[in-house]
């Protein structure tokens, strides 16, 4: 029911622009949101006397009771997003490759993947080709002026590019 409610604020807000969709949002959930989220608050409070409190409910019950405050934040602000599913989707290629990186030869290695993988990911949120972005700058590195090397950051190089060339490189 509350992915419900985003949904609908999405579809009908997100085209006025960013400001009056995050407070449209914010009316959205108060108006409908918060009921949902104080009966469930009401639900979790009636069961906690019926569970026992080591069982994986009980202790799923006192966790959510627990942290309360930071489970209904997302009715304090539009901007906030009801989960964290982008993080974690963010996060999942490092947790993949977390056995991997032991191998990564050295010290040195380690940290050229870590940037390697920065610049991947801060393509992808931008919308670049990260390997359309990485040839480019691979390719004119060598005569680019250092003192202007900030151009080759992701968000820089997509803006010196012309419309269009840089999501399709």
């Amino acid at each position: 029911m509350l992915y419900d409610v985003e949904r609908e604020a999405k579809e009908k807000h997100e085209a006025e622009g960013y400001e009056a969709f995050v407070a449209a949002r914010h009316a959205l959930r108060g108006e409908r949101s918060r009921p949902i989220f104080q009966q469930f608050h009401d639900w979790l409070v009636a069961e906690v006397p019926k569970v026992l409190p080591k069982s994986p409910i009980g202790e799923a019950i006192r966790y959510a009771l627990n942290h309360w405050a930071a489970l209904a934040r997302p009715l304090e602000a539009g901007f906030l997003e009801l989960d964290n599913g982008a993080c974690e989707r963010a996060f999942k290629p490092v947790a993949l490759g977390r056995r991997n990186w032991l191998f990564a030869g050295s010290d040195k290695g380690g940290e050229t993947a870590a940037v390697l993988m920065s610049l991947c990911t801060t393509c992808k949120a931008l919308g670049i080709d990260p390997q359309a972005y990485l040839r480019d700058v691979l390719e004119r590195i060598s005569t680019h002026p250092a003192r202007r090397i900030e151009e080759l950051l992701p968000d820089r190089w997509q803006a010196l590019r012309p419309a269009g060339e840089a999501a399709k490189a």
